[in-house]
């Protein structure tokens, strides 16, 4: 812009259109987290365009008419410039809203993350809209009225103007050789999306760890205690560890039903410290702790789970096995084990009914005493000091440890007399389920799996085609859960939406230009935009999650504008500026978008670049890779606008203007139309 007064309006609208947004969300009782920023972040390229369209047209309207000499007003220029601009903007804001929309019917855990970054990106573009209209002028007016800026142009744009007017011109009197480099661009990106691997979230380097640690079935409370009060000790020696915490499952009264060989570990790590070189030592502990299963976990790890169904509990152990045997060799899968559903021995005591009525004992007398010898009953609550203590009635180890001392435990009979349990009921010992899980009115059993150093979606991919190769008997299936389902769920859904979204961005299209064939011609040019955004991500870690996708229909946005203003400043210079369609025409209004194109492309990848730079650290797990695909499709959309637009223009936008005005013309019978040079 070559001017201070220039650059400064710009860099006020900026960071008030963010402001704003932020100020918006807070009212709605929003909490400001790293997705409000991320969606700032997307934002952040048509909040800039935003900025810098309408600067830059008021400025080089104000520079044309001063050295004209009219004797139009200061503010008369702003206006018009402004509304010049205006319906374009509200257009392709119109579209990459429609664009982000998808994002609220995801649902599941995707839902929950990208609602707050899409609600943010779309307050961000309506703040963005309304500083446009009425800030923007404003200080132009303030800043401008008696700035000498015709005499302040830069140096660089006519160099830059000239060196792109002559690339130009060569390509529109000769497009088959841009043409064919987009279409090998486009080509290259399709070749290379079946090599990208899909995930529902990228790896959060989180600093809460979670293990769990299951001995086998029957291992003592005190065994479980001791195991992890060892581990506790070892993890803590860890250098960068802060914390060590446990809760050992309990038979009664705990928070989850497990026995007291379930226990969950959590630990903390110092931000200080190297996250990978401790998260390797902490791995390194935990895999010296061998004949139980462990794991080391954040808090939204990749998990597969295959959930087995079947009626009969021996063949689905059965059948968890040859699972587990099948697909215990496809790369990147650990932590592979079949959920410990196995038998344990228990007293089993059946009340001989015939016996009992001799003693005048009932069912129910014989159930309670074995159930208080067995595993207690409980009798009453004592309150003392606020607090609430249960009181049960339970035999001594000696007895619950032997049936035989089961069986001599005296009953006392209602008339007085006593007589031993085994004499009234049969009591053995009996192999039984340490758990029952039914889902859908049917038994089952799971077979879990994490994922590393791989993609979640290739990964299980392979695992779904190693289930089709198992043979199940009759009545017996699987179903693959976890966060591989979670992520179709929501990439189904996004589908779904984004064909709804797709016809309404075409309608809008249309809308916008009143021709069937500009409409169709930026709509099919958009998706070479996304060609850059493809090969960073290639380039990058090769992982299509749903923070990528979200960045990509970022891309879309900022093409589908560039596009439209510049098919609309084409369309101005032919009706209003009377230019006849040809060469000259698309040359001048494409060297006329050269400065705001380059400025919005300029502008947003400086800002992105420093979460480039930064890599994926702690905390940038989703603007990095956004950032990545940004930047990448950033380049392409800047050259689909700067030469492949023109192109497409200059061969199918003959007569469109016509088209358009008979149209306008028809329509005034029946509406006035207002037109933004009558103001």
């Amino acid at each position: 812009l070559y001017e201070w007064r220039v650059a400064l309006i710009s860099v006020i609208a900026m960071p008030l259109s963010l402001v704003a947004a932020g100020l918006a969300l807070y009212f709605m009782g929003a909490t400001i987290n790293t997705m409000v920023l991320a969606g700032f972040v997307v934002a952040l390229g048509s909040v800039v365009d935003d900025a810098i369209i309408d600067v830059e047209n008021i400025v080089r309207r104000l520079r044309e008419q001063r050295k004209a000499g009219s004797d139009k007003s200061t503010a008369r220029i702003i206006l018009e410039a402004s509304l010049e601009v205006r319906p374009a903007i509200w257009q392709a804001t119109l579209i990459i809203a429609l664009a982000v929309t998808p994002v609220f019917f995801m649902g599941g855990l995707g839902g929950s993350f990208f609602e707050p970054l899409a609600l943010a990106f779309i307050l961000a573009m309506l703040a963005s809209m309304a500083v446009a209209l009425t800030v923007t002028p404003a200080l132009c007016l303030l800043l401008l009225n008696s700035a000498a800026i015709e005499r302040r142009e830069s140096p660089l744009v006519p160099w830059l103007k000239r060196i792109y007017v002559g690339l130009l011109a060569r390509a529109l009197r000769a497009p088959r050789g841009a043409l064919a480099g987009a279409a090998v661009l486009v080509a290259a990106g399709v070749a290379i999306w079946p090599f990208l691997g899909q995930g529902l979230l990228p790896a959060f380097k989180e600093r809460d760890f979670l293990m769990h640690w299951v001995p086998p079935e029957g291992t003592s409370h005190p065994e479980t205690v001791r195991i992890t009060q060892a581990a506790s000790r070892e993890l803590r020696s860890v250098p960068g560890v802060r914390n060590f915490g446990a809760h050992i499952g309990r038979a009664i009264g705990g928070d989850e039903p497990h026995n007291v060989n379930f226990t969950e570990n959590w630990i903390s790590v110092d931000p200080r410290v190297d996250y990978d070189k401790t998260h390797a030592s902490i791995e390194s502990v935990v895999a010296g702790y061998p004949g139980l299963y462990r794991d080391v976990q954040t808090y939204l790890r990749e998990r597969i789970v295959v959930r087995i169904f079947g009626p009969d509990l021996h063949v689905l152990r059965r059948s968890a096995e040859e699972v587990q045997s099948a697909i215990k060799d496809i790369p990147g899968l650990i932590d592979l084990h079949v959920e410990q559903q196995v038998e344990v021995p228990q007293i089993q005591v059946t009340v001989n009914l015939e016996r009992a009525g001799r003693h005048g004992l009932n069912p129910g007398d014989i159930r309670r005493v074995a159930a208080a010898l067995v595993s207690g009953i409980e009798v009453t609550d004592i309150h003392k000091d606020g607090k609430v203590y249960d009181i049960f009635v339970m035999a001594p180890p000696s007895i619950k440890l032997s049936v035989d001392n089961v069986k001599e435990y005296l009953v006392d009979t209602p008339y007085g007399g006593r007589v031993r349990l085994g004499e009234v009921a049969d009591i053995r010992l009996s192999p039984t389920p340490n758990m029952i899980k039914r889902e859908s009115n049917s038994r089952r059993i799971d077979v879990h799996a994490n994922v590393k150093g791989r993609d979640l979606g290739s990964v299980a991919s392979e695992v779904e085609a190693r289930l089709g190769k198992v043979q199940f008997p009759i009545g017996y299936y699987p179903h693959l859960l976890g966060e591989f389902k979670e992520r179709q769920a929501a990439q189904r859904n996004l589908l779904n939406f984004a064909m709804l979204v797709t016809a309404a961005i075409f309608l809008t299209l249309h809308a916008s230009f009143r021709s069937w064939r500009l409409a169709s011609l930026i709509f099919l040019a958009l998706p070479a935009a996304l060609i850059g955004s493809v090969l960073a991500t290639f380039a990058g870690d090769r992982i299509v999650s749903l923070g990528t996708l979200v960045g990509m229909i970022t891309v879309l946005g900022i093409a589908a504008r560039n596009g439209i203003l510049l098919v609309q400043h084409y369309r101005h210079l032919e009706r209003v500026e009377a230019q006849p369609f040809g060469l000259e025409l698309v040359l001048r209004g494409a060297s006329e978008r050269l400065s705001p194109i380059l400025m919005t492309t300029l502008c947003t990848a400086l800002a992105l670049v420093p979460l480039v730079v930064a890599g994926s650290i702690p905390g940038h797990e989703i603007e990095h890779p956004m950032a990545v695909v940004i930047l990448g499709g950033l380049v392409t959309s800047t050259l689909l606008s700067l030469f492949l637009i023109p192109i497409l223009y200059l061969r199918f936008g003959a007569g469109s203007s016509r088209e358009d005005e008979e149209l306008r013309i028809e329509g005034s019978s029946k509406t006035p139309q207002w037109r933004p040079h009558d103001a």
